[in-house]
């Protein structure tokens, strides 16, 4: 018991720090861009330095290795279940933006996928006509009028603004998967959470190394436009980015 709670205060101490790095970046760095989308450019191409760091010599070759090593069809299955898993509050989501169907409609799969696709392990719900859909926190507080703020990569977390930082933090509090009460449990599932995440991006290291002159601002610039697009559901208005 002592030990679980210990756990959880350092996993509380671990999100008060990313948002208190974040602030401090912004407070620091408001003077070294005059870029109105990244005023911190100097703190984040540090930062981003930082992480590109900590992927190649850790996150990125474990992920290689589990790609090179797991049989598409179980890679697939792990994709799934913690997809199931994110449904749930994707569908909270939709109904805090004013999507009810939509909510049902992620709700459905989360029933489908849990029963039919044991655990979600196979997602039956897509064939079945119910739509993957992608919502978060921070899309929904950009829903409610909530403006970007600054741009700000975080240790480890990467790019994020200030809004989808307030959103992020919520996304943690809220996730089941972090919420695990056995803390071997929970620290596995993080991690291979963390590594199959890394494994399904890693078709796209290539994309943006042939594609970037400087990586830092094609992913900034990709991060924002995607973000924009996800929070207007693919019809943003046409207009500059916050």
């Amino acid at each position: 018991m002592a030990y679980d709670m210990k756990q959880t205060q350092t996993a509380k101490r671990l999100r008060s720090a990313v948002l208190l790095v974040a602030l401090a970046g912004l407070l620091g760095g408001c003077a070294t861009s005059g870029n109105p989308k990244d005023p911190i450019e100097g703190f984040n191409r540090a930062m981003y330095g930082f992480n590109e760091a900590v992927d190649a010599v850790v996150i990125k070759p474990v992920a290689q290795g589990y790609d090179y090593v797991l049989p598409s069809p179980v890679r697939t299955g792990v994709t799934n279940f913690f997809g199931n898993i994110a449904d749930l509050f994707i569908g909270v989501n939709n109904l805090l933006q004013g999507k009810p169907d939509q909510a049902v409609s992620d709700l459905g799969r989360v029933l489908i996928n849990s029963t039919i696709g044991i655990l979600g392990l196979f997602d039956v719900a897509t064939p079945a006509g119910l739509e993957k859909h992608e919502e978060d926190f921070g899309q929904t507080f950009g829903r409610w009028g909530v403006g970007n703020g600054a741009y700000v990569v975080l240790p480890i977390v990467g790019p994020r603004t200030v809004r989808d930082t307030a959103g992020f933090l919520l996304d943690v509090t809220v996730d089941p998967v972090a919420n695990v009460n056995h803390v071997p449990t929970r620290n596995a599932m993080l991690a291979l959470r963390l590594i199959d995440t890394r494994a399904d991006l890693l078709p796209a290291d290539k994309v943006i190394e042939e594609a970037a002159l400087d990586k830092y601002t094609y992913v900034r610039d990709g991060y924002l436009q995607r973000r924009r697009s996800l929070v207007y559901d693919g019809n943003a208005p046409r207009e500059a980015l916050d």
